[in-house]
């Protein structure tokens, strides 16, 4: 029997040792699956000790040196590192103690087997630093590598499930601040430098490795949780408002999800660090959060809304210590998980901070047009998509995962109950603490806490794309009692996909409203209840805002429906005809004189600010030049005529915000200008330098005659560093000479003046704007052929936001004739970069028809 049990052993042992992998794609540029898979089995127990020596010259190369300790489980294939940078960077090797020689192929750094043993192993690099994601300036510098951008800066395992214990040292200008993953421990001068050492840090994945270093100002908090805070904003009454109100917000976040999950904030520290270009509003890397300055700082003028944003984005990476950081996706095809958990973690975190908001409202009008935008267009996309290589990562990201997501997990946790649902996410985070998860871990949770097929429900909800078109079916007899009343679901895409979903129906009637719950499981329904009620006013599709889809609106109802008493069921109005305008059942003409009706009477911010947004959107992108001439005079009279009237100063804020953006009539730029030289006042609106900022930018673009003149006299008032360099950047963009706006364009073609990109971005904005487009279409298809090399060098978000900016702007035929040449000249185009290019200029192929028909 011994001997019997042995021989199995050692069976087992030399089959597991045997296990073949398919390394055909190990050296492929980027981190295939397959090597990922791999390494995952080779590579244990990994420490990372960095040490980086910032030089004073911005030009000068970064010295740094990597001593990597980790376990290797097997020694039948090389060691691969990867590393996204020139060969030259790499200057010396040496392995366990031994010189070896170097070896640099399609960005990695492999290490022959000769020179490795099973079990632990020492790697000593020295190199440059790469500089793609380091986001150096001449007096700060900040990391920021996700998804697969560690390997840009430092030879590693870039990937999500190695995870590792980082040392690092800095060495910077003496006056400079750091901040980074671990406490720091220690500082040393070093003759006009000084070297700052930090502690091993906690587990974490590559993307999630971060410094930051520079002329920052810092704050402390030693209350409750001790937090610290770097900062660049020089508005003293910002930082006296904000900074507080940044240390309360994080700490109500920790609380609640301490609370939620069951499991104590996991890690070292909660430090944050705010940055005037940031390319998100945030990104949560462990101990040292990033944010956009603009994000965090405000003023007592705020309004409702951006101190709201302000909690939720403190409130989602919060939330990602433990969804994400703690908890990790073990691919990136599950990236969606961490960013879903951490929306739907923010709205609830956002409730007990703002108990006067209305939080169904604010779900409604914070995910569901988005995710519209995304998934109505011909380059939608699953929630859980394929992804064969990290370097392809990037475009995973968007509306769905960010939007379209947090929508589906609303529904799960109605479908299977509130407690049920947090038990489930309990157990989830209790068994993948400081490990990786992926979407069927948590399904096989949840499922335990349910009665129905959450492997079918999820199939639709997660792995398909599009979304349902509702039908009714509305009979009634000769006395108007309604006799059969059922609905129908089709998919968009023309797929036979059925979405399992919970919403409302509500029936208006001339003294009271009746509401139906539906539970919709197949493509129709009938719903018998109705049968025998009086017909009613006006029917409203999803009127507690739960369901997804296009639902119908009747024209000769809006009236009714748009003066719904339930905030909720007023929004959800709303969202229905600007998506009925979109796919061909509304007249552009008629959804832009309800929102304006609408504009006149709201008086919620959250729901003023949807219908504004749209009311801008169907001006600019749905009507055609003619339309908006015509347009425009009463529009401007009537948002003007609301500016004079008493209203609360977050809606005049509003009202402002929109009229800046459309009057660009010769009544409007004189009130605006008038308003820029103080010549003018609103009542009740407060505007700050960055509003006067913004206004003298909007004149130029509108043509103002003295635009010269107001660009020079806004600068001088300008006094922040950071917002002159943007200011100065964005000038040439601004300019009224054709010649100056396309030499600024065409110099984005070399990738060091697209560093900045939000400031990329903006000006991408003023160059293609609707008034200018005549100029300008012919960039559209060198923005076209730079998307791809904008992938490769650009953040995770640039290459739909610069696709957005520049040919998803515009009207013209030429236009979208140039989109489909492109993608019909380009079959190799990676299928996600193919979706966002869809995506961005989904606009752009549905007001052909619009202004057509």
């Amino acid at each position: 029997m011994r001997k019997t049990t042995l021989s199995l052993f050692l069976a087992i042992s030399l089959f597991g040792c045997s296990k073949k992998f398919d390394d055909s794609h190990f050296l492929d540029p980027g981190i295939s699956i397959q090597l990922a898979d791999f390494r995952k089995e080779q590579i244990s127990d990994i420490h990372y000790q960095l040490d980086f020596s910032i030089p004073e010259k911005l030009e000068d190369p970064i010295p740094s040196n990597l001593n990597l300790e980790l376990n290797l489980n097997r020694i039948d294939q090389p060691l691969i590192l990867d590393f996204n940078e020139k060969s030259s960077h790499l200057l010396s090797l040496k392995v366990n103690g031994v010189d070896s020689e170097i070896r640099h192929e399609q960005e990695h750094l492999i290490i022959s087997s000769d020179f490795l043993k099973e079990g632990g192993n020492n790697i000593e690099i020295e190199f440059l630093a790469g500089e793609l994601s380091l986001n150096r300036n001449q007096d700060f510098l900040y990391t920021l590598l996700v998804p697969d951008r560690a390997s840009t800066l430092f030879p590693c395992f870039d990937q999500p499930n190695l995870k590792a214990n980082y040392s690092l040292t800095l060495t910077t200008p003496e006056d400079w601040k750091v901040l980074a993953g671990g406490q720091e421990i220690s500082q040393e001068n070093k003759g006009g430098f000084t070297k700052h050492i930090f502690a091993k840090s906690d587990l974490m994945s590559t993307y999630l490795f971060s410094f930051v270093a520079g002329e920052f100002e810092e704050a402390i908090n030693t209350e409750t949780l001790p937090q610290k805070v770097l900062y660049r904003e020089t508005n003293a009454d910002k930082i006296e408002v904000s900074i507080p109100e940044q240390f309360k917000l994080h700490q109500q976040a920790v609380n609640f999800l301490e609370a939620y999950t069951d499991y104590t904030f996991p890690f070292q520290k909660i430090d944050f660090a705010t940055i005037p270009i940031f390319q998100y509003g945030g990104m949560e890397h462990v101990g040292a959060i990033q944010y956009r300055e603009s994000a965090l700082f405000y003023d007592e003028n705020a309004t409702e809304s951006e101190l709201l944003g302000r909690a939720k984005l403190i409130g989602h990476e919060t939330a990602h210590m433990w969804f994400g950081d703690l908890v990790t996706m073990r691919w990136f095809n599950d990236v969606w998980m961490k960013e879903v958990f951490a929306n739907f973690m923010a709205g609830k975190i956002v409730n007990p901070n703002f108990p006067n908001i209305n939080h169904d409202l604010l779900f409604l009008t914070s995910n569901y047009p988005s995710a519209y935008a995304e998934d109505r267009t011909w380059g939608t996309n699953p929630i859980r998509q394929e992804l064969g290589n990290l370097k392809n990562a990037g475009s995973l990201y968007g509306n769905i995962i960010y939007s379209k997501a947090p929508i589906m997990m609303r529904q799960l946790e109605a479908t299977i109950g509130e407690t049920a649902f947090q038990k489930g996410i309990q157990e989830y985070i209790r068994d993948f603490a400081n490990s990786n998860a992926d979407w069927n871990d948590l399904v096989t949770r949840l499922d335990k806490q349910s009665d129905i097929d959450l492997v079918k429900w999820s199939e639709v909800w997660v792995n398909q794309s599009s979304r349902p078109i509702f039908e009714e079916n509305l009979q009634v007899d000769e006395n108007g009692k309604i006799t059969e009343f059922s609905i129908k679901q089709t998919a968009e895409d023309g797929t036979a996909k059925i979405w399992p979903q919970l919403f409302e129906i509500t029936f208006i009637y001339p003294e009271e409203t009746k509401s139906f719950a539906i539970n919709i499981q197949d493509k129709t329904l009938q719903i018998a209840e109705v049968e025998g009620l009086d017909q009613p006013e006006a029917v409203l599709y999803n009127s507690n805002g739960m369901g997804y889809g296009v639902f119908p609106v009747h024209e000769e109802s809006i009236a009714k429906l748009t003066q719904f008493e339930a905030e909720v069921g007023r929004a959800q109005t709303f969202i229905n005809i600007y998506e009925n305008t979109l796919v061909g059942k509304l007249s552009p003409e008629k959804a832009l004189q309800s929102f304006l009706l609408a504009l006149e009477s709201e008086e919620n911010e959250i729901l003023f600010r949807l219908i504004s947004g749209y009311t801008s959107s169907i001006f600019w992108d749905f009507l055609d030049e003619d339309q908006r001439d015509e347009f425009l005079p009463n529009l401007e009279k009537s948002i003007w005529n609301q500016l004079q009237i008493t209203k609360p100063s977050n809606i005049k804020k509003g009202l402002y915000s929109l009229y800046s953006g459309i009057a660009y009539n010769s009544t409007g730029i004189k009130k605006l200008h008038q308003i820029w030289s103080s010549q003018l006042t609103i009542p009740n609106l407060k505007l700050n330098q960055d509003d006067f900022t913004n206004l003298a930018m909007k004149l130029a673009v509108f043509g103002h005659l003295d635009s010269e003149s107001i660009l020079k006299k806004e600068r001088e008032k300008l006094e922040s560093p950071d917002k002159i360099k943007r200011f100065d950047f964005l000038v040439p963009a601004l300019s009224q000479d054709a010649s100056v706006r396309d030499s600024l364009f065409v110099s984005f073609k070399d990738a060091k003046n697209r560093e900045k990109e939000s400031w990329v971005l903006t000006a991408c904005d003023y160059i293609n704007h609707p008034l200018r487009q005549a100029e300008s279409i012919k960039h559209v298809p060198l923005a076209l052929d730079l998307i791809q090399e904008i992938q490769l060098t650009g953040d995770i978000f640039f290459p739909k936001r610069w696709a957005v900016s520049t040919f998803g702007q515009y009207q013209d035929p030429r236009a979208w004739n140039e989109v489909q040449s492109y993608l019909e000249s380009h079959p190799e185009l990676d299928k996600n970069l193919r979706n966002k290019i869809l995506q961005a200029s989904d606009n752009l192929r549905r007001v052909q028809g619009i202004i057509k028909n």
